[in-house]
C-alpha cells in the first residue's frame, strides 16, 4: 500500500467530543434520544446541518423541523451519526477535489444524495441495518480527498485529470486509482475509519462495496447495498437513465426488489 497516503492518515486528528460522545451512545443499547439530543445540542454547527439536512426537499418530511429532538426522532441514532462523522471528516481535511472533476460542494451533493437514497429504500427494506448503511452511504467518497490531495501534492493532478475524462463509471476509476496509488478510495476510506477505531461491520462494509462477493457472509449485503448505491450516484452520474439502469441490473443480480429500489429513486429524484 501507498506509505505516504498511509502516513497522512496517522497524522489524523482524532475524532472531536461531539462524535466520540455520539458514537458511544450509538453503541449503548440503554441510550436514549434524549440523550443523543443532548450532546448534539452542545455542537451548532452540526445542529444547524441536521436541521438544514431535516428540512431539504431530499429526505421528503413532511413538515417543517424546528427542534433538533425532532429531527433525531425521524432521522434515527444511525444517521445523526453519519451527519455527525461527515461533519468530522470537514474538520480534518481541506476538501479539494479538482483532480476529480469535482467541487468542494459537488462531493458533499454526493454523498448527502448517497445517503438519502440509501435511507429511503432501506427504510423499507430493513431499518435496523440502516445503523450501519446510514453512515457508511455518507462516507463513501471520503478517500477521494486523500488521494485528490496526494495528486496535487506529487503534481499529477493534471494527468490525473486527464484520465478521468475517459471513465464512465466507479469500477474503471479504481482500477485507475490502484494503477497510481496502489489503493483505492474504498481503501483509504476503510483506513481512514481504522484510524478513528470505527467498528468493523462499518469498515469492511466500505472496504468490500467494489467487490461484495469477496466480503464475509455477515458482511455481504452491506457492501451489495452501497455497491447499488454508489453504481446510481457517483461523480460521474446522479440518478440518470444510465446509473439508474446498472444500478438495477446489479438490483436483478443480488436478488433486493427492484420496485422497492426504484420507488426511492424515484423520492429522491423529485426532490431534487
Amino acid at each position: 500500500m501507498n506509505e505516504s497516503i498511509l502516513k497522512k492518515i496517522k497524522a489524523l486528528p482524532p475524532l472531536d467530543d461531539t462524535v466520540i460522545q455520539i458514537q458511544r451512545i450509538h453503541a449503548d443499547e440503554n441510550s436514549s434520544i434524549n440523550d443523543l439530543t443532548k450532546v448534539v445540542e452542545k455542537d451548532p454547527m452540526l445542529t444547524a446541518n441536521i436541521l438544514r439536512s431535516a428540512n431539504s426537499p431530499l429526505y421528503g418530511f413532511s413538515q417543517e423541523i424546528t427542534t433538533i429532538a425532532r429531527a433525531i426522532s425521524l432521522f434515527g441514532m444511525a444517521t445523526i451519526r453519519g451527519f455527525a462523522l461527515s461533519s468530522a471528516i470537514r474538520k480534518s481535511f481541506s476538501i479539494n477535489l479538482e483532480p476529480y472533476s469535482i467541487t468542494g460542494q459537488d462531493f458533499l451533493n454526493i454523498s448527502i444524495m448517497q445517503n438519502t437514497l440509501m435511507y429511503h429504500w432501506y427504510s423499507k427494506i430493513n431499518p435496523k441495518k440502516l445503523e450501519v448503511l446510514s453512515p457508511a452511504s455518507f462516507m463513501l467518497e471520503v478517500g477521494k480527498i486523500v488521494l485528490a490531495h496526494e495528486l496535487v501534492e506529487n503534481n499529477q493532478d493534471i494527468e490525473f485529470k486527464e484520465k478521468i475524462k475517459k471513465i464512465t463509471g466507479s469500477v474503471d476509476l479504481a482500477l485507475l486509482e490502484t494503477e497510481i496509488f496502489d489503493m483505492t478510495n474504498e481503501e483509504v476510506t476503510a483506513k481512514i475509519f481504522e484510524q478513528w477505531n470505527l467498528e468493523t461491520e462499518l469498515i469492511n462494509s466500505i472496504l468490500y462495496s467494489n467487490n461484495p462477493e469477496e466480503a464475509p457472509d455477515r458482511i455481504k449485503e452491506y457492501a451489495r447495498a452501497l455497491k447499488v448505491v454508489k453504481t446510481a450516484v457517483n461523480i460521474f452520474n446522479q440518478l440518470d437513465d444510465v446509473s439508474i439502469n446498472n444500478a438495477t441490473l446489479l438490483i436483478n443480480e443480488y436478488g433486493f426488489d427492484r420496485d422497492t429500489f426504484l420507488m426511492a429513486v424515484s423520492k429522491v429524484k423529485d426532490n431534487l
